[in-house]
Order: structure tokens, then sequence, then C-alpha cells
């Protein structure tokens, strides 16, 4: 029995099976309607981007440019995820480096769009990522669970920490490396330039060191940021230090978490998924019986049976007059909505997972308990009362009764 208790308390103190914590909690209804929320956002604001941009430039056939980084990334996921199960490590690194090539060439053809809708979409995911972080950190802190609209006023209220904590280091890069930059400059100076480079080469290696580290702090650490403010109420800069002492105080610790999280996130997405493909398959092949088999009808509001590796295809709208085209769009908007859950569902389960990580990290490097978050204090307002008139005390009996006489005062009453 003691060993058996030993055993129990031994697994009890192990920090990194709270991981798998995750699904459960990325799957609370309360997270995927925050997270669908700003999916849904960002997809009409792309979306209408595209439209306008298409409009403009006065060719149909284009592409936008959300559509070409939706499916793109779609890819490259999927395509990452694929790797990962076979344990291709080179195959991982080459999609997620051809994701990033494909966002690079994309910024430099259309850099004006692609800052807009970064901007949108840092602005969408730190009122959302916010809320859907403090969600987490009550939740596995204390086991409590708060209402929607209390984590949104959250988010809003610190809206500034949120989106300040990824663009703060970049912000830092930037202003250090103006002055390697300038340095650069000097040296284009006919007979001074290159001596002015040679003395004050050591301060430029000295400002490189610096980008490279607020680089991988910056990199490492970013999961790390949210889930601070959303747990320690902390600023944006009280949040980067945070993430930046967690980060190198404890790398291998950090990246023992991250690959947990990442692999389990990897098979539940699988899973969530296969149940997305099994509805969408069922109601297919349901509608198919119901019709008969007279498959040209279903074909006119549902284009393609759903396969797992691609769950819907838009309808072809040329061969469509005006009535079945506004039946296959709203079918279609609903078969949209299953893609926007999965994809709201990989949101809720990135924030919630970075939240688990941070308290563990925290607990690592600064031993604080997991129990520990941040709630408000309330102030209870009251109404001033007046102050209550000051009881006089009852006199004593030695005040009212009279003082006995002394010897002194009767022998001068006798004379």
């Amino acid at each position: 029995m003691a060993n058996e208790k030993e055993s129990a308390q031994w697994f009890d103190n192990l920090l990194f099976p709270k991981v798998f914590q995750t699904f459960r909690m990325a799957i609370q209804p309360s997270k995927l309607i925050i997270a669908f929320l700003a999916v849904a956002v960002i997809c009409v604001a792309g979306w209408l981007m595209d439209f306008v941009l298409v409009s403009t430039s006065g060719s149909q056939d284009e592409s936008g440019v959300f559509s070409i980084l939706w499916q793109s990334s779609a890819q490259r996921f999927h395509g990452t995820l694929y790797s990962l199960f076979r344990l291709d490590i080179p195959g991982m690194v080459e999609n997620i480096a051809g994701c990033f090539r494909t966002i690079a060439e994309v910024f430099q053809q259309h850099y004006v769009y692609c800052i807009i809708f970064l901007a949108i979409i840092l602005a969408v995911l730190s009122i959302a990522g916010g809320a859907i972080c403090r969600i987490a950190a009550l939740q596995f802190a204390r086991d409590e669970k708060p209402g929607l609209t209390e984590v949104l006023r959250f988010g809003v209220k610190k809206f500034t920490s949120f989106i300040t904590c990824p663009l703060a280091p970049a912000g830092i890069i930037i202003f250090i490396g103006f002055f390697i930059f300038l340095l650069g400059l000097v040296g284009n100076i006919p007979w001074a330039g290159k001596p002015i480079m040679v003395i004050f080469m050591a301060l430029a290696l000295i400002a490189g060191g610096l980008i490279t580290v607020v680089l991988i702090g910056a990199v490492a650490g970013f999961n790390l940021m949210f889930p601070a403010v959303a747990y320690d109420d902390a600023d944006c800069f009280d949040a980067i230090s945070r993430a930046f002492s967690y980060i190198f105080a404890k790398p291998w610790r950090m990246g023992f978490y991250t690959a947990i999280a990442a692999v389990y996130g990897a098979i539940c997405y699988m899973f969530v998924r296969f149940f997305a493909f099994l509805l969408l398959w069922v109601t297919y092949w349901a509608l198919q019986l119901g019709i008969l088999g007279d498959n040209s009808r279903l074909i006119v509001l549902w284009r393609d049976k759903p396969t797992f590796m691609n769950l819907i295809d838009p309808p072809k709208w040329a061969a469509l007059n005006q009535l079945e085209s506004l039946g296959a769009f709203l079918v279609y908007l609903l078969l949209l909505v299953v893609i926007v859950l999965i994809v709201a569902f990989l949101v809720s389960f990135y924030f919630s997972a970075n939240t688990i990580i941070y308290s563990l990290m925290r607990k690592a490097v600064d031993n604080t308990a997991l129990e520990d978050v941040y709630t408000p204090v309330e102030e209870t307002k009251t109404e001033p009362t007046e102050p209550k008139p000051e009881e006089t005390p009852p006199e004593s009996e030695s005040q009212t009764q009279p003082e006995p006489e002394t010897e002194s005062d009767s022998s001068s009453l006798e004379q």
C-alpha cells in the first residue's frame, strides 16, 4: 500500500502529463464560440479584401491573396502532419519552410494587402486569444469556468498588452538593426568609410548578438506571452520578460513540453477532422438515398461527396441558374461552418496548450503554484453612513456618591 501511494504521488508530481488536459479544455463551448467568431471575422475580411482586389484588377480568373494563403497553408499544414506521423523530420522542415516561402512571395507582390490583413489578424487574435487564455488559466488553475462576456471584457481591457507583445520584440530588432544599417552606410564614405567601419565593428557585432538573443527569445517565447498576460495580469514588457526568462532558463524543458503538445495536438486534430468527415459523409449518403439515387439533383446543391482529404468543394457557379445558385450558396455556407469549426478547434487548442505550458514553466522556474492565478479584486461600493453620537459613559459610583469627610474637614466645621 505504501509503495502504491508513493508511486501515485510521484506520478502526480510529474508536470508534463497535464498537457494532455488540453483536448478537454479546447472543446469547451465558450472557447469554441470565441475561436469560431475570430476565424469567421478573419475569413470574411479576407474574402472581402479578395473581392475588392480582384474587382480593381479587372481579372476574374485571378485568385485572391487570401484564397492563395488559405489553400497553401492548409496544404502545407497537412503535409507537416503526415511527415510528423511518418517521423520524417526533413519533410516537416520542408513543409514549414515552404509555407513561409509562399507568405514571403505573396508579401512581395501585395505588401499593402498583407500589412492590412496582418493587422486585422493581430487585432482579432489579441482579443480572442486573450479571452481563450484567460478561460484556460482559470480552468487549469482553479477548475473555474468564467462567463463568455467576462473573458471578452478581459480581452478588450488587456488589448494593448496583447497586441504589443509580438510587436515590441520586432520593434527592438528594427531599432538595433537600424544602427548596424547606419554603419553600413558610413562605409560608403570615400577614404574614411572603411576605417570607421573597422573601428565600430565590435559594436556592430554586439548589436548583432543582441538581435540574435531577442529573435530567439521572441520566436521561442512567443507562445508564452499571451498566457503571461492572462495568468499574471502582466503588461507587455513584463510578459516578454517572463517568456524570455523561462525560455533561456530551461530551454530543453520548454522544447519537451512544446513537442508533447504538438504531437498530441496533431492526434486530436486528426480525430476532430475524422469526426467532421464522418458527419458530412453520413449526411451526403443519407441525402442521396433519400432522393432515390438521382445524383444529379444532389450535385446541383452539393457538388461532390466528401473525402477525408477534401471535405468540401465549391459549386460550379457558371452551370447554375439564379435559384440553383442561391440554394448552392446556402448549402456551401453551411459546409463552410464545419470547416471553420475545425479551424476554431485548432485555435482553441493552441492557446489552451500554451496556457498550460506557461503554468508548468512558471512552476519549474519560479516555483509558483499551479493554482496561483490573477484574480481582480472588485471594490464594493458602500453608502456613507452618518457617525453615531458617542454615548457618554454612565457615571461611576465614585462620582455620584459624596466623598467621606476627613478629620481636618470636621474640625474646621466645629470651629
